[in-house]
């Protein structure tokens, strides 16, 4: 029994993997999952009368955008979790702890999205900020785990694949650190101006996460594509 939690797995297009790591992954893609499935709770068929269904889908718009900004974060966190244990090949109870912690905070999002779609829909002005205050902390609370899981990661170097370099995971401290500042700004924005601009800045955080999902070097190679990828000789015409 004891040789099953030493033994190494060859994940296809990735690093080899530990056995508690690919089980550790597994679980998390299994919580990632729930969660996403969730969200889509919170969307109701109205109960009208004849004639009057076209009119209460539209008026439901709020409870759409907010299943589509939690959608596309959930999704981000997925593919950047992916991202990031890629980069692991073994695990511990330090990583295995501050791995719940970002499930943890990624499954207060139904709830917040929730709260948030009532708001905007059967709300007034007051109810609406509370509901963009308390999404925004959902979301900067998302981010401090991340951040932890990132920190703790820069610091353990012994839990990383080889090709890791060791200014990876300090840099990606700074996208969550980002998310933090991003998120609070969105509620700033959201209850001293307009709640509505706050699911702008809610929307636009997740796309930025997604695009640096590789790291924020990924950022450099979609503003200067011809750098990234050096350009090689034809083989059909080689140098003299």
């Amino acid at each position: 029994m004891g040789d099953d939690t030493t033994r190494d797995e060859t994940r296809p297009g990735g690093p080899t993997l530990r056995r508690e790591t690919s089980r550790l992954l597994s679980f998390s893609d299994g919580v990632f999952a729930i969660i996403i499935t969730l969200l889509v709770l919170d969307l109701q068929p109205p109960r009208v009368g004849r004639g009057q269904l076209l009119h209460a889908l539209v008026e439901q718009w709020p409870a759409y955008l907010a299943y589509v900004t939690s959608y596309v974060i959930v999704a981000v966190s997925w593919i950047n979790h992916r991202a990031t244990f890629n980069r692991v090949t073994s695990s511990g109870k330090g990583l295995q702890w501050y791995n719940l912690g970002v499930l943890f905070s990624t499954a207060l999002l139904p709830f917040a999205t929730s709260v948030l779609s009532q708001a905007l829909r059967e709300g007034d002005r007051a109810d609406q900020r509370t509901g963009v205050v308390l999404y925004g902390l959902a979301g900067a609370f998302l981010s401090v785990t991340w951040l932890g899981l990132y920190h703790y990661l820069a610091r353990h170097h012994d839990l990383l694949d080889e090709a890791v370099t060791g200014s990876f995971f300090p840099s990606e401290r700074v996208r969550a650190a980002a998310g933090v500042l991003g998120y609070g700004l969105a509620v700033l924005v959201g209850y001293l101006v307009n709640p509505l601009l706050a699911l702008v800045v809610f929307l636009l955080l997740p796309i930025f996460f997604s695009l640096t999902s590789s790291g924020l070097y990924e950022l450099r190679r979609l503003r200067h594509p011809r750098h990234s990828h050096p350009r090689h000789p034809d083989p059909r015409h080689p140098r003299r």
